[in-house]
């Protein structure tokens, strides 16, 4: 009977620990999430250099991914870690309708954003035709009332769950679909935008290479800076849309498989495609800060405080090379960088990114 008191202890003792660890781990990644985000909306609203109606999504986007990580993520972190819910039937229908709108609408801003490049890229001399003030908040507007129609309405009204015969307790919160809201709220929430930003990157690709090909017989330097820039914003941000389809591939290929095999799919799953999902929203603002120079200033800035030093203003040029001279733990965190990735082979995508 010792024994057997002793092997339970020690089980019990293994899964607290696993149980902090988990809090730990998950809670950091929350923080991220939310701190990141915020300096990417902090930035783009204090600078004027980042107010351009590509960063107008962007911010848009930060706004979304920070609400994830500040309303949706520690609630679904007590849910995966405890087992079960502890804040009722209602809340878990809020809870739910939250995680649906704001992840929509993350996704619906990547896929403006490959569009708003589509036609920087592709039709420049039609760009600010296209991207004026008005369409860019208009494109912004859809982009969270879309999912706002698909969440709330039908999970609040339970049409989601119409013809479900699965009975679940009142503490667990399991976001259960049927199969006509599972099949059209996945192709309007993941793969109608996934096919929108392929296209508009396999555009752009061919564009760029058709274009390089045009500037290599040229010799206006500066027709060639301004497309390299083009080239290498719509390089980052298919970067970008390539970390944001693994990530969410998973979930949503599941999420349409589910009802069709009878609720088949193990929890654990659901928990670790979610929390995959999930992080994409904490990657998109350490990615802006990696491959773009003006957003890595921008952050260094706010981090150590630098914009209430004299000379510090909203109007200041981000992009300068000779500042950063004068900043060692930029020029520590780039050697590094530099050391570990671009000078062994790492992809040409990123090192040019990087320039």
């Amino acid at each position: 009977t010792t024994g057997t008191g002793n092997v339970m202890l020690f089980c019990s003792l293994q899964n607290q620990a696993s149980r902090i660890f988990l809090y730990a781990f998950l809670s950091v990644g929350i923080v991220c999430t939310v701190v990141g985000n915020f300096l990417v909306v902090l930035s783009i609203t204090y600078f004027k250099q980042l107010q351009s109606p590509t960063n107008s999504f962007v911010m848009s986007l930060a706004v979304a991914d920070c609400l994830v990580g500040l309303l949706v993520m520690p609630y679904s972190m007590i849910r995966t870690i405890e087992g079960c819910w502890y804040f009722g039937v209602l809340f878990c229908r809020l809870h739910s309708s939250l995680d649906v709108m704001l992840c929509t609408a993350s996704i619906f801003h990547l896929s403006c954003i490959a569009f708003d490049r589509y036609y920087a890229v592709c039709n420049p001399l039609l760009y600010s035709l296209k991207m004026s003030r008005s369409r860019v908040a208009l494109l912004i507007v859809v982009c969270w009332a879309v999912p706002m129609l698909i969440s709330f309405g039908p999970i609040m009204l339970d049409l989601h769950i119409a013809g479900v015969d699965v009975l679940l307790p009142e503490d667990v919160c399991v976001f259960l679909v049927n199969r006509i809201y599972a099949v059209m709220a996945s192709l309007v929430a993941f793969y109608l935008p996934m096919a929108i930003m392929l296209v508009a990157y396999w555009k752009i690709f061919k564009a760029a290479k058709r274009q390089a090909r045009q500037i290599n017989s040229s010799k206006k330097q500066r027709h060639r800076n301004t497309m390299k820039r083009e080239r290498k914003a719509a390089k980052t941000l298919g970067i970008i849309m390539g970390v944001f389809l693994i990530f969410w591939m998973p979930f949503f290929t599941v999420n349409i498989v589910d009802p069709f095999i009878e609720y088949s799919t193990e929890v654990v799953v659901w928990d670790i495609f979610l929390w995959l999902g999930y992080i994409n929203s904490s990657l998109n603002p350490f990615l802006y800060g990696l491959f773009n120079r003006s957003f890595r200033r921008a952050f260094l800035m706010f981090m150590g405080c630098r914009v209430c030093l004299p000379g510090s203003s909203p109007g200041m040029e981000l992009s300068h090379t000779r500042k950063e001279a004068n900043e060692p733990a930029v020029n520590c965190c780039m050697f590094i960088f530099k050391k570990m990735f671009l000078e062994n082979n790492f992809p040409l995508i990123i090192r040019e990114a990087s320039n």
